[in-house]
């Protein structure tokens, strides 16, 4: 994940500080995944540890996918369909499948931020993978968003030359 993050930050990183500070924050997330995890230099690898985290790493995880979760939804997908038909039509599409992605990490969030059973930590890293598989999902259709802006932009800045 943290791979596909470089690619999407050297192609689209630097055009526009909201997406930046997004892809950033899509960063301090996948980080924090994989240290909860147990996964180090944030390859997909097998865990190291089968030890449930401490309560305040599984904190500070919830409180980044939240705040990345939010800003997505409230400050950076309208900006990035713009008015334009195509990017209404392309969120109309996505935004199913992203809300899908959201009832997850919720449900993941309400799951493991207070005290955790006996029967959560068994189940802890198995839920853990699956958020994981969840967010590579989210990343994904969040990416074709962000293409669709700059695939737009740059058709914008072609007509006004050509113009």
């Amino acid at each position: 994940m943290l791979n596909k993050l470089e690619q999407a930050k050297d192609k689209w990183g630097g055009r526009h500080t909201i997406i930046d500070n997004w892809l950033h924050a899509r960063q301090m997330l996948l980080i924090k995944y994989c240290e909860l995890a147990g996964l180090s230099g944030g390859h997909d690898q097998a865990p190291q540890s089968h030890a449930l985290p401490d309560a305040s790493a599984i904190d500070a995880f919830c409180e980044a996918m939240m705040d990345y979760l939010s800003a997505g939804h409230f400050e950076v997908y309208d900006m990035l369909v713009n008015d334009d038909a195509e990017g209404q039509a392309l969120k109309q599409k996505l935004y199913p499948e992203i809300a899908v992605t959201t009832d997850s990490a919720l449900t993941f969030n309400d799951a493991y931020t207070d005290a955790v059973s006996a029967e959560q930590a068994s189940q802890f890293d198995t839920d853990l993978a699956s958020l994981g598989e969840t967010l590579e999902v989210r990343f994904e259709l969040e990416d074709q968003l962000i293409g669709h802006m700059y695939h737009s932009e740059q058709a914008l800045a072609s007509a006004e030359i050509a113009g």
